[in-house]
């Protein structure tokens, strides 16, 4: 295995057998007669010891691998002799991996699969397991998409297709263009201003933001004229509709504006779940936050939209989704418009009931979990929004302003908890106007430093993240936690540690004590446990049976 695996990677493969032929597989002896690898065998009378040397010195290696070492093999190599070629290795500064022996190992291998030709799997337990590691590696891929190989093939098509229609001057550019943060905010674009180098970053990042919320499925799926597609830049307006509601026969189509929850399929509504997946639907127009374990539950026959709500390019998608729901519903289709979280909760609702009811296609709105109120819940241990004693009102709003600009915030008060939606990109302006002693983009007090907050990624998802730390140093955890795994929401204020171990809930005892600083400061010190912030990784396993 250790030598495919070399010749896999286009690596000269040398085998020495100091047993003999007889101790060679037929493999490896059909590969060394076509030419593929070379193999020695110990000559009579002679050293191992002196052979090894004259293979090293022969053939300069760059790693060594010892493999009869195995304990179940009939003539073991002792532990002794390892040791020996160990210390050749060390000499010649070669690294060197030996089976069975991870004392002696300076590296070690993956269990590895490929699916396909682009789609390559490592698992390692670093010496300490390799059968275990045979087996999480098979359970990946067990659970990895049958398609994912295609989506693969066809992100990589896009790449080739977005640089035909004009490619950036250098790498340092592309690299501009795919931000490390696809969330990162950017100006409306306006095409009549976009610059060939813009029209080619915005390309860039649009391929980014497919890679990270598309399906699988829908990415395998992707045809050419779908990639074309996908990179044009229509700038839409809503097409005007003539008539007014009363013109419509009832027997034209039917649209539902529906939630879809912050991700867990447990956490659809039965409303929800049954439009999705009813016989009568013909069409889905989704967000693009809307996980696949959502989408996964729409039937195939069901045609699926996911809108192009790139960064830049939110009011266009919006204009170019619309467009298509009419379009839809003036043939006589059941429409889906599905939604994250609750549809009427920073989802723009409000200007598609009015806009679909003055083409005269009147919306049903199907309410759905808002991930302000339940991803707090999901975290661990658990964020109650409000709480006796902590918490007894509750402030909601956005990090994004209109045009993608920053947003307001309200002002501080002890007694209340701030949750801010869309929030992981804009941590260091929403830190900027909540702590500054002035700023216009905040109505009210200032918020203490030392003020609890916590980061919620991908509530209810499996590779949900919660960070909890101080807001004064909320931007520095943020970086110590590396990529980010939007969508993500911020909550801020004292019910973020008030049912943390054996829990707190005398926050308000104390408002009007001269001592409340150094309190604070004390219960903040106690709930994180001498350090600046802490994580936890994944959801609850118990979630995995509801």
């Amino acid at each position: 295995a250790r030598a495919f695996a070399a010749l896999e990677s286009g690596a000269a493969v040398l085998v020495f057998a100091p047993a003999g032929q007889d101790s060679i597989c037929d493999e490896l002896k059909w590969r060394a007669a076509q030419g593929q690898l070379e193999l020695r065998v110990l000559g009579d009378n002679e050293d191992e010891h002196d052979a090894l040397e004259r293979v090293f010195a022969s053939s300069a290696p760059r790693l060594v691998c010892v493999t009869d070492t195995l304990r179940t093999l009939e003539h073991a190599r002792s532990k002794s002799s390892a040791e020996w070629i160990k210390r050749l290795c060390a000499r010649l500064g070669v690294p060197l991996n030996v089976a069975d022996m991870p004392e002696l190992c300076d590296f070690t291998f993956l269990a590895t699969h490929r699916a396909g030709t682009h789609v390559q799997l490592g698992v390692t337990t670093n010496g300490h397991g390799c059968r275990l590691a045979g087996r999480i590696k098979r359970e990946l891929v067990a659970a990895l998409p049958r398609d994912a190989d295609r989506a693969v093939q066809n992100v990589s098509r896009l790449r080739v297709l977005s640089k035909a229609q004009g490619p950036l001057e250098d790498d340092e550019a592309e690299a501009e263009g795919v931000a490390a943060d696809v969330n990162a905010p950017v100006p409306q674009r306006n095409a009549v201003q976009e610059t060939d180098v813009d029209a080619a970053k915005r390309r860039m990042r649009w391929i980014a933001q497919v890679s990270e919320y598309w399906p699988i499925p829908k990415l395998a799926a992707l045809t050419e004229s779908d990639m074309v597609s996908l990179l044009s830049d229509p700038a839409p307006t809503l097409q005007p509709v003539s008539g007014t509601v009363h013109d419509f026969a009832p027997a034209h189509g039917r649209i539902y504006l529906v939630g879809s929850g912050p991700g867990h399929p447990g956490l659809l509504t039965r409303a929800a779940h049954s439009l999705l997946t009813s016989s009568s639907t013909h069409a889905v127009l989704s967000d693009k936050l809307v996980p696949q374990s959502i989408i996964s539950l729409i039937p195939p026959h069901i045609e699926l939209h996911i809108a192009r709500k790139f960064p830049g390019n939110a009011d266009n998608a919006q204009a170019e989704l619309l467009n298509t729901a009419i379009d839809l519903l003036q043939r006589g289709k059941t429409v889906v418009r599905l939604k994250q979280g609750d549809p009427a909760l920073f989802g723009r609702a409000g200007e598609e009931v009015l806009a679909l009811r003055a083409a005269g296609f009147p919306p049903v709105l199907v309410p759905g979990v808002s991930a302000a109120l339940a991803a707090p819940l999901l975290a661990s241990p658990a964020i109650p929004v409000t709480q006796r004693g902590v918490a007894d009102a509750l402030a909601v709003c956005t990090g994004v302003g209109r045009g993608g600009k920053g947003a307001s915030v309200p002002g501080y008060e002890r007694s209340r908890t701030t949750c801010v939606l869309m929030a992981a990109a804009r941590v260091g302006a929403l830190c900027e106007a909540m702590l500054a002693p002035e700023c216009s983009r905040r109505s009210g007090d200032a918020y203490p430093p030392h003020l609890p907050v916590a980061l919620i990624e991908r509530a209810s998802m499996r590779d949900q993240r919660v960070m909890c730390t101080t807001l004064q140093d909320l931007e520095e955890a943020m970086v110590a936690l590396g990529e980010q795994r939007p969508p993500g929401m911020l909550v801020v204020g004292w019910s973020v540690l008030c049912l943390d171990g054996e829990g707190d809930t005398t926050v308000l005892d104390c408002v009007e004590s001269s001592e409340i600083l150094e309190i604070d400061v004390q219960r903040v010190q106690k709930w994180l446990g001498g350090i600046r912030w802490k994580v936890v990784e994944g959801l609850d396993a118990a979630w995995d049976s509801l």
